[in-house]
């Protein structure tokens, strides 16, 4: 039976969504089978129930549960996601996880950005212009965009032609990944203007334009992430 420790009330809903994986893969709950309700499982780990819905709906996101109205939620997948292999979801400060993704995406995205304006076949431009609308569509209409938006970096990656570039898809989907959930929306209209600074610099064949409108694009989400830790140290300090 899985061993747990309550969480601290004030972690954010996103380490007991860890704590919740780690629960149904070692009690273990089945494929098919119920988790415990609401009430029983703020009770375990020791926070809201808000909290814990929260962490319920990321889950659900990932494809690991589904929430069936009137009947309870359910395990429906109990392997960690396909895009991240190296298990970096599971590591626990997850502000921490998503700054050192950002020091790798900035070594690696704008240069990958460029490459794709230099190297794209017109299918591919084709597809990138369309991942950015959907993706800009899911936006606007309060749908989910996360997996939009790993589209539309992976195929800027598969843009490059670079085959070592592809291989690193699988760490920058976890960095979109991690991040969106960490921020839920708050730089909606950044997003949607810095993709298509994107696009546009990569389908005018533009490689310097590329690079910078990446850059931009990156330093847009690292600066929300930075003041979100910000003020999550802050309220802290207050509790």
């Amino acid at each position: 039976m899985y061993q747990y420790e309550k969480v601290d009330k004030q972690l954010l809903a996103v380490q007991v969504e860890d704590e919740l994986l780690q629960y149904i893969i070692k009690e273990p709950v089945e494929i098919g089978q119920k988790i415990p309700n609401e009430y029983r499982l703020a009770e375990l780990f020791g926070v809201s129930r808000s909290t814990v819905r929260e962490a319920v709906k990321s889950l659900a996101t990932r494809g690991i549960l589904e929430v069936r109205r009137g009947s309870g939620t359910y395990v429906v997948n109990t392997s960690l996601p396909e895009n991240d292999p190296l298990g970096l979801s599971c590591l626990q400060d997850k502000y921490k996880l998503a700054l050192e993704l950002f020091d790798v995406r900035l070594m690696l995205e704008p240069e990958i950005a460029a490459l794709a304006a230099e190297s794209a076949s017109p299918e591919q431009l084709e597809t990138l212009a369309r991942l950015c609308d959907e993706t800009e569509q899911m936006y606007l209409e309060g749908q989910n965009h996360i997996p939009g938006d790993i589209a539309f970096h992976t195929c800027i990656a598969g843009c490059s032609q670079n085959r070592v570039v592809e291989r690193l898809i699988p760490v920058i989907n976890t960095a979109v990944l991690t991040f969106a959930n960490l921020t839920h929306r708050t730089l909606m209209q950044e997003t949607i203007e810095t993709h298509r600074a994107i696009v546009n610099a990569i389908l005018d064949r533009d490689p310097v334009g590329a690079r910078c409108a990446m850059v931009m694009h990156l330093t847009y989400n690292r600066q929300a992430l930075v003041k979100l830790l910000k003020e999550q140290k802050e309220n802290e300090k207050t509790d």
